[in-house]
């Protein structure tokens, strides 16, 4: 048993395999088809692929100008990137506080993190589930500073019947391997306005917009560069992957919120496992299933003579050095990271993997 897994199906193989005889490895019409394929996904109005999410935040993050003396308010509960592209941008990361029964940012805690210097907020979808979007929104519109999804675990989600991706100025996917919905590594940009999804557009790509610009009859791309681009754009092989992995995506899915929904009815009986709770109106891409418990290296020691695999994900990233070390008064990140351990949650488990690891759990530590 395997606390991830990575799913590559027959018809991603067969794509792949075409672009690879086809010689045309680099970014072109296969990662166009994905992109279409992912519009039609997210109900967004453009989406473009990137080779990360760490790619999607720090392109956000430029299209909005973030640079020297800007703030951008993230939550700790997270993997490092998402504070790392704050400081490739130039900016500063704002730790807020998180709902320690979710995992995810409080918009309270935004509302008291904000400043005159505060260029943007990322929120990001703790093991994908949706954050209060409707609570964080309201006080990024009041502020009259925009929101980025960092939905690096969310893919497949939705908030109030409607898809992550189609709500927020920006929102940002992982494609990474061990991700629901993969292409081995990559990301992509879901946006609103189509001001913004042509910077994206352009600056993923050196400056230049791939989409309008064709080479002249001596071979030049003659558009002239007026704005700072990067090498982020997703190739054909990724893309392929895409393809071949979306259509299947739904049922995929399917199965890890039947075997969420089996762990909340066995081990929401049990008195020494606290569950963490998604919130009315969010249905989770169920790419981790966390609990909160006391004794939790206990519990791993346990875990692991009972052959399944645990693993705390992220501890809160203010605590490292390069962000200048622990935030005081997160009380609830505080509490988090002291509690939070998850088990394994994917569609490769079988009924018999689910059975072992609820057993494991209530057989104590």
């Amino acid at each position: 048993m395997n606390l991830f897994n990575t799913t590559v199906t027959d018809a991603a193989i067969a794509k792949v395999n075409e672009v690879l005889r086809s010689t045309f490895l680099n970014e072109g019409e296969v990662v166009r088809e994905f992109e279409a394929s992912l519009r039609s996904a997210v109900g967004a109005p453009h989406v473009a692929t990137v080779n990360s999410c760490t790619a999607a935040l720090h392109l956000c993050l430029e299209v909005l100008g973030v640079g020297p003396g800007d703030e951008v308010i993230v939550p700790p509960q997270t993997f490092i990137a998402t504070g790392l592209v704050v400081l490739h941008a130039g900016g500063t990361p704002v730790f807020a506080d998180i709902d320690p029964d979710t995992g995810n940012i409080s918009a309270a805690s935004i509302r008291d993190k904000i400043t005159d210097r505060t260029k943007a907020v990322i929120a990001v979808h703790w093991g994908g589930a949706p954050v209060d979007l409707d609570a964080v929104q309201a006080v990024c519109r009041d502020a009259g500073v925009p929101l980025i999804e960092d939905a690096a675990h969310a893919f497949g989600a939705r908030w109030k019947g409607q898809p992550i991706g189609a709500l927020s100025r920006f929102t940002c996917f992982s494609f990474q391997a061990i991700k629901g919905m993969t292409t081995g590594d990559g990301g992509a940009i879901a946006c609103l306005d189509d001001d913004d999804a042509t910077h994206v557009y352009t600056r993923r790509w050196f400056g230049i917009d791939k989409r309008k610009v064709t080479a002249n009859d001596i071979g030049e791309r003659s558009a002239l560069i007026e704005q700072l681009g990067y090498k982020y754009h997703m190739n054909n092989v990724a893309a392929a992957l895409g393809v071949g992995n979306l259509p299947s995506y739904p049922e995929r899915l399917a199965r890890r919120r039947e075997i969420d929904k089996r762990y909340r009815q066995v081990l929401g009986q049990s008195p020494d496992v606290r569950l963490l709770q998604p919130l009315e109106g969010a249905e989770s891409s169920c790419w981790l299933f966390g609990l909160r418990l006391e004794r939790r290296e206990d519990f791993g020691r346990a875990m692991k003579g009972r052959g399944v695999p645990v693993s705390v994900i992220d501890r809160r990233i203010d605590r490292h050095p390069v962000f200048g070390g622990l935030t005081a008064g997160l009380t609830g990140a505080e509490v988090f990271d002291a509690e939070h351990i998850a088990i394994p949650l994917h569609d490769g488990l079988s009924d018999d993997d689910v059975e072992q690891v609820t057993a494991a759990v209530l057989a104590g530590w």
